[in-house]
């Protein structure tokens, strides 16, 4: 064999890959291994992301060989220190996209997502920083997910529970909204429920899913499946 080689293919390259793929990727991830503190799924990602499974499962490869994620088949996709750090330097610029276009613009939020889905990989650092300076720090988005410091860390954040888990009498305060699919949020939103929102449970009956709750001088009723979806405080 000429030139010494053996033959082997090298391991792929991350510089072949356009960043704003494997920026998705590293997003997905995060997001995937924080919601459920498991190794995200090839499944789970290819969902996330709508592409093939197969195609998850070589880019996978790929972010292994660059030493951004671990991957074990069956199993799923960590990120290492290195694609924790260059995930959360996405998840805080969308996440601060994400209330700019509310703050300024008055987009709701359920238009946010898709529209900082454009815009998080081609704003500057610059650009980003300002927008952070120009809102005033703030600590979350508004779906209310942590949004991440310009040196990549997290607040800790308070303790809550989701609503599928209160009692009856209980008032609440909500804080996180872990399914942010257009249709959910518009649904909350008819029900009078955002980031904010103070309300009291009046019934909570396991055994017939649903969950009854009355807030800003409504009642609405929820299923058990959708009351998980929304985190709150207590009392």
């Amino acid at each position: 064999m000429a030139g010494g080689e053996t033959g082997r293919p090298k391991p792929a390259s991350i510089a072949v890959v356009p960043s704003l793929t494997v920026e998705n990727y590293l997003k997905a991830i995060y997001t995937l291994c924080h919601t459920t503190g498991q190794p995200a799924t090839t499944g789970a990602i290819a969902q996330a992301l709508d592409v093939s499974p197969g195609t998850v499962t070589s880019m996978l490869k790929t972010l292994a060989d660059a030493g951004l994620a671990t991957y074990t088949p069956y199993s799923g996709a960590e990120l290492t220190r290195k694609g924790q750090a260059l995930a959360l330097h996405v998840v805080r610029r969308h996440r601060l996209i994400e209330l700019f276009l509310v703050k300024t613009l008055n987009l709701t939020w359920d238009e946010v997502h898709a529209e900082a889905e454009h815009m998080e990989h081609a704003v500057s650092d610059l650009l980003i920083d300002r927008i952070d300076t120009y809102l005033g720090r703030p600590k979350v988005d508004p779906h209310g997910d942590p949004i991440p410091s310009h040196e990549g860390k997290l607040d800790e954040e308070p303790s809550s529970q989701s609503l599928a888990d209160c009692a009856t009498g209980d008032s609440f305060t909500l804080v996180r909204v872990l399914d942010q699919s257009p249709e959910f949020l518009r649904f909350l939103t008819e029900a009078g429920l955002t980031i904010g929102t103070s309300g009291k449970v009046l019934s909570n009956r396991a055994e017939s899913g649903v969950v009854k709750i009355s807030s800003q001088g409504h009642e609405s009723t929820l299923g058990s499946q959708a009351a998980q979806k929304i985190l709150v405080t207590i009392g």
